[in-house]
């Protein structure tokens, strides 16, 4: 059952596709549905694609494509065109400008751990780099990630999670103090967190002495 905003929400983006063929932009669904900001819709739009009313493209960004609607809203709109397509062909296509602003919480060491700073700061980020969940942003320090992509400066875009598969690149706290971006593996009663970079050795801890905090969702990467 959807929440009355995820309805509010299907039914907006299913009319405006009825009547234009073109989906609203994140600030139209953002006034539309009276939100405070954009983040709110990409919440909104995550949930309605985790119980299968939408399915973000693969192959196309800032895509979705609506796969099934409520029986409440099914009924096409007086107003729509009628050369639009049927809904399960129809095409959510976001505006290109769409970002949101993620919480910025310091700095993660991508070498030796370091604090982890929880700052008030946002970073403005394409909704397209981002998947269901919500998410938070971490600049990189250090080197130990560079054979995986990840540059000192970089930001990396995280998806709140408390597990992880092995291979995944994680943000792990230790000791509750220290927070660093690796990758998870599990070594007999171990946790073992190996860095991408030749020079540095893989770090072993008790499980009790990790806490998962998200998995790396994307990178962004500003030059100067």
């Amino acid at each position: 059952m959807l929440t009355r905003k995820q309805h509010e929400l299907l039914t907006f983006i299913h009319e405006r596709l009825g009547q234009t063929g073109v989906s609203p932009s994140f600030e139209e669904m953002k006034e539309a549905l009276e939100l405070k900001s954009k983040s709110g819709v990409h919440r909104l739009i995550s949930a309605l694609e985790e119980r299968g009313f939408i399915k973000r493209l693969a192959n196309r960004a800032r895509a979705l494509e609506i796969l099934r609607l409520p029986e409440a809203i099914k009924t096409t709109p007086k107003s729509a065109k009628p050369s639009v397509a049927p809904v399960q062909q129809a095409k959510v296509l976001a505006a290109a400008n769409d970002v949101l602003d993620l919480p910025l919480h310091g700095r993660i060491a991508a070498g030796m751990p370091i604090e982890a700073l929880e700052g008030q700061n946002s970073l403005s980020v394409p909704a397209a780099l981002l998947g269901p969940g919500e998410h938070y942003a971490l600049e990189v320090a250090g080197d130990s990630m560079v054979e995986a992509g990840i540059l000192d400066g970089d930001y990396a875009l995280v998806r709140k999670a408390e597990t992880a598969r092995d291979g995944d690149i994680v943000v792990a706290l230790i000791e509750e103090s220290e927070a660093t971006l690796k990758y998870l593996r599990h070594e007999g009663k171990m946790v073992r967190l190996d860095p991408a970079n030749r020079a540095y050795d893989p770090q072993r801890y008790r499980p009790d002495q990790v806490r998962i905090q998200g998995t790396l969702a994307g990178l962004l990467r500003r030059y100067h």
